[in-house]
């Protein structure tokens, strides 16, 4: 089956490309016309508009952080939106074509390349080169942010956290089954069938399926293979041998070890279901650590980094890291900085992840006592850090990966769990996408 990027988007991603490359001619002085205009540095008093990128779930956190800060700052109001991370990316790209964009918006690494190539945001690296944070923030979540902002290497967003993937299990029922913990591969599998009783609604594992389903079907794939790279020169390695018998094998557990409902689940509704306490194994990040404790108590299970492969390495796919844009269009920078930077002072960063159980961007709210005591971001940390894992690195930087990844594979991966479609039909039209995008970008860098 041959799968390609339709005509009238890659008119779109070159559109995009086109708007990235005129950023120079726009920071030379040329207001361009993407993004509503170059904005205003403004009085630095006044009222900031903030959207949060994960309304609802951070919402709480986020209003005492503004609280913090307009304490700290009485000349200054924020505007609080909380905007459903499903529904964010689509509004702000609604704005930057018909105005009402925000001051200052969520902007993780995921969907950092779309909004810098639509001129959208602001350069950050001479901001933060003046200001109390030079320093004082992770470099890799810095570099990664540089990473997927388009490649040219300026920061378009200030790192938050990162928000690593974890491997959740029930310590309970794996000891009454007199199971290992689910560090290899093998004893993953082991654990999977091991605890799946279908006729009494207890299962091993539960997939996700639905949205969002593909950075975590990567996220099994690479760590099975092995493979430590996207791309061998400008192919994609998705559609490697290796990477096709491991992602076989990771769909053949859906109805086998899973429950059928986990075809459609996203995020919220997996989480839910494992919580509800019959199921052994989740594959998640640390977002949704305190959910676990709420649900199931902090005795009952454990979070650890994904399982090592055959090699003794482990090997995972680049979680997004998530950070705060300031949008170019903003008749209050100044205001929206000072906003910036308080957010991630030490005692303000600190505090949004531990709500989110996140690892912290700022290097001093990385020491917290907090971070040893929540064991997940504690030994996600350290496997970032220690030399034990390799992260292979998604293109977020393609304008079009948000749409390869999404809309156009998260049906198709549906119909592999379904086996409609074999593994190697599925990885091979990804790789075709993937590498037409990326001839795509070289060609208009060029």
């Amino acid at each position: 089956m041959k799968t390609s990027i339709s005509r009238s988007r890659r008119a779109a991603v070159a559109v995009a490309l086109g708007s990235a490359l005129a950023l120079t001619a726009t920071a030379c002085g040329d207001d361009g016309s993407g993004g509503g205009g170059s904005g205003a540095e403004g009085s630095g008093k006044g009222k900031v508009v903030f959207w949060d990128n994960n309304g609802g779930v951070r919402t709480d956190v986020w209003k005492e952080i503004i609280a913090d800060f307009e304490k700290a700052n009485p000349d200054i109001d924020v505007e609080y939106v909380g905007i459903a991370s499903t529904e964010y990316q689509s509004k702000v790209d609604t704005a930057i074509q018909g105005g009402g964009l925000p001051d200052v918006g969520g902007v993780g690494a995921a969907m950092l390349a779309g909004f810098s190539a639509q001129n959208a945001l602001e350069p950050l690296d001479g901001r933060l080169g003046n200001s109390a944070l030079k320093g004082m923030l992770n470099k890799d979540m810095v570099e990664s942010m540089k990473a997927a902002g388009g490649g040219d290497g300026t920061l378009y967003s200030i790192p938050t956290s990162a928000n690593n993937g974890v491997l959740y299990y029930r310590t309970d029922l794996f000891r009454k089954a007199g199971l290992e913990e689910p560090a290899t591969w093998d004893a993953f599998y082991t654990a999977a069938s091991k605890l799946t009783a279908a006729g009494k609604n207890e299962f091993g594992y539960t997939i996700r399926g639905g949205a969002g389903s593909i950075a975590q079907a990567l996220d099994a794939t690479y760590g099975q293979s092995g493979i430590t790279s996207f791309w061998d020169g400008d192919r994609t390695t998705v559609n490697d041998p290796k990477n096709v018998a491991a992602l076989e094998k990771y769909a053949g557990l859906f109805k086998k070890s899973t429950p059928a409902a986990d075809l459609n689940n996203d995020f919220t509704k997996m989480v839910a279901q494992w919580d509800s306490g019959t199921i052994g194994m989740l594959n998640h990040n640390l977002g949704s650590y305190q959910d676990h404790v709420k649900a199931l108590g902090a005795g009952k299970f454990r979070g650890v980094p994904q399982p090592v492969g055959s090699s003794g390495k482990r090997v995972q796919v680049s979680n997004p890291v998530d950070g705060l844009g300031l949008f170019k269009s903003s008749k209050n920078k100044d205001a929206a900085w000072k906003f910036i930077e308080f957010a991630l002072s030490h005692a303000e960063n600190s505090k949004f992840n531990e709500s989110a159980g996140q690892v912290p961007a700022n290097t001093e709210a990385a020491q917290d006592a907090w971070v040893s005591r929540a064991e997940p971001t504690k030994l996600a940390a350290a496997a970032l850090t220690d030399g034990s894992t390799t992260i292979v690195q998604l293109p977020y930087y393609l304008p079009d990966w948000n749409t390869i990844s999404k809309a156009d594979n998260e049906p198709n991966f549906q119909k592999v769990l379904l086996g409609s479609m074999s593994a190697k039909e599925f990885l091979d039209g990804l790789a075709e996408q993937l590498n037409e995008a990326q001839a795509e970008w070289n060609q208009q860098k060029g």
